[in-house]
């Protein structure tokens, strides 16, 4: 494989820029620019020369095996201006070196086996989180928690598979040929367990996508002003003159550790010119979509149509006498908020560590195959353990086809 380098930090001006090395000419090329390598990972300030100097870095090495790609790794710590890591990189092609493509050092982490596969679909995930919960989430796949979780069910198949081939291979010795209950037992924690983490996992996918909440109502209702007094700035334009939202306006928000979006929506009334009505049917198609409506309106009705369970109907504008909320003076805002959070946060209640539908369809394979019962040869549940066994370890470490791998790498920087 060639040798690739990037940029591991944002491109710009910045105190420190980071550039990775890695493939198997990466010892030889940093050399040529550093000279002598400190020893495995640790940090030293070296001189890199390429006819002149370039600058002065601290350098650290990682050897094959011991490294995010699993190849030989040099990392160039500089000085963060953009003229000094294109000479670097510059002296960098020169040697042989190529600039990485977008994911491909983490491709490579996972093609040489130093990531599993679900490490990788969580680090994609990881690097898009935009909340705590988000972030929660991925790092738990990331720290193997998922791999960890499969092993222990494997251990169990494992288990199971041995009481059967003894059963099989000592049947006519002093052994019992039945096979033990202690098999079924086995199978049966394996399948509750596989079970009971298919059921979260509606709720992970949520959490890792986020929410969407669309602010509904008729004009004037004060949707726009609600939506800026959530951003605490003028995202939406506010005007007296009922139809002045157009389009849906979104923001993009982390609510008690959830990812939310929020929709401002034109005032659902009969349209007075095309634009306007352009601009209620797109408010009422995203709030059908929405997760959550938000009915908002100074007498505190829903609107029926769109209205579904679970919606919340606040009434506006309580500084002119309402009961509600205010969005000019912030009355009743934060505790609307919360409930918002809470009702979100029951909808993600029991999120577990499955998390892709590729994962799922592992796992109900492998529970679908341990359907099995007592009356059935010892032949065929051991054939049916194997492939259990099989698919469970597919759920972190299966290499997958090209076409999805592309599809996860894609969202990858380039450096990463």
């Amino acid at each position: 494989m060639s040798t690739i380098y990037a940029e591991a930090t944002p491109a710009g001006r910045g105190g420190v820029s980071i550039v990775r090395l890695s493939g198997p000419e990466a010892r030889s090329i940093a050399e040529a620019i550093a000279g002598p390598l400190p020893v495995a990972r640790r940090a030293e300030l070296r001189s890199l020369r390429d006819g002149d100097l370039i600058d002065r870095a601290l350098v650290i090495r990682f050897d094959e095996g011991a490294s995010f790609t699993g190849e030989p790794v040099v990392e160039f710590q500089l000085h963060g201006a953009p003229v000094v890591v294109r000479r670097l990189e510059s002296a960098l092609r020169k040697r042989g070196a190529r600039l990485a493509e977008a994911g491909e050092f983490t491709r490579r982490g996972l093609l040489g086996g130093a990531l599993a596969l679900s490490e990788v679909e969580a680090l994609s995930d990881l690097l898009a989180a935009e909340s705590e919960r988000q972030r929660q989430q991925a790092m738990r796949v990331v720290s193997g928690e998922l791999a960890r979780w499969t092993e222990t069910l494997r251990e169990r198949l494992v288990r199971a598979g041995a009481l059967i081939e003894v059963s099989l291979d000592f049947a006519d010795e002093d052994v019992p040929d039945e096979v033990p209950d202690e098999v079924f037992d086995l199978l049966a924690m394996v399948r509750r367990d596989i079970s009971d983490a298919l059921a979260g996992l509606p709720a992970a996918e949520r959490l890792r996508a986020g929410f969407e909440l669309a602010i509904i109502g008729p004009p004037n209702a004060g949707k726009s002003s609600l939506l800026n007094r959530i951003a605490q700035r003028d995202l939406a334009l506010v005007s007296n003159v009922a139809g002045t939202t157009r389009d849906v306006l979104e923001l993009h928000t982390e609510l008690g550790g959830l990812a939310v979006t929020f929709l401002d929506t034109a005032g659902l009334r009969e349209a007075e010119d095309h634009v306007e009505g352009l601009g209620v049917e797109r408010a009422r198609d995203r709030a059908r979509r929405a997760d959550l409506r938000l009915h908002l309106s100074e007498d505190g009705r829903e609107v029926a149509e769109l209205y579904q369970p679970g919606d919340l109907v606040v009434q506006s504008k309580s500084d002119q006498g309402g009961r509600g909320i205010s969005a000019l003076t912030g009355d009743g805002v934060a505790e609307m908020l919360e409930e918002i959070r809470a009702r979100l946060d029951e909808r993600v209640a029991g999120a577990g560590l499955v998390t892709r539908q590729r994962q799922a369809d592992a796992l109900e394979d492998a529970v679908a195959v341990l359907d099995v019962t007592q009356e059935q040869p010892a032949e065929i549940l051991a054939e049916a353990i194997r492939h259990a066994a099989h698919r469970l370890g597919e759920v972190v470490g299966k290499i997958a086809p090209d076409d999805y791998l592309d599809e996860i790498f894609s969202r990858f920087c380039i450096g990463k």
